[in-house]
């Protein structure tokens, strides 16, 4: 992460990570990182659906291609910073976590260390995980000219 990022993209950047990453990641980088501090809720966690839109070719008419179940928290810190998450599926331990982490990392003072402790941590498994899919997924790929080359 560049010094040169805007704060919203930072955010969006770190509620991705936490969209992305299972409870059970999640609770393990929270093992080695000091304490949360004390939220209330102020929504959910709720779980319901959503309607994911398509388009034909992408540039087409929208159509309704199907519904995902999606859970979302928000929470307020005792010092009024308000953090939020969503993520697809029904786990609403990991929506609570995840949004304090977002609240958590709002503040200024915070944000290195929870960066450092959790979110990297995270960020680095799910860019290996990807890597590992991407070359598990190279080799299948089929060369169709080569095949048809080598008579």
């Amino acid at each position: 992460m560049t010094d040169k990022a805007s704060p919203t993209a930072e955010r969006q950047r770190w509620m991705a990570i936490l969209a992305r990453t299972t409870c059970t990641a999640l609770q393990q980088k929270l093992a080695d990182a000091p304490p949360l501090p004390p939220h209330r809720r102020l929504r959910g966690p709720e779980t319901g659906l959503v309607m994911l839109q398509g388009r034909a070719a992408a540039v087409g008419n929208a159509f309704n291609l199907a519904e995902l179940t999606v859970t979302r928290c928000a929470v307020a810190l005792d010092n009024g910073l308000v953090g939020h998450a969503y993520h697809a599926g029904r786990d609403v331990a990991r929506a609570e976590l995840a949004a304090v982490l977002d609240a958590v990392l709002q503040d200024d003072a915070a944000r290195p260390a929870w960066l450092s402790q959790v979110i990297e941590p995270l960020a680095e498994q799910q860019e290996a995980t990807a890597a590992r899919q991407g070359r598990k997924a190279a080799a299948t790929k089929v060369q169709f000219m080569t095949m048809a080359t080598t008579r």
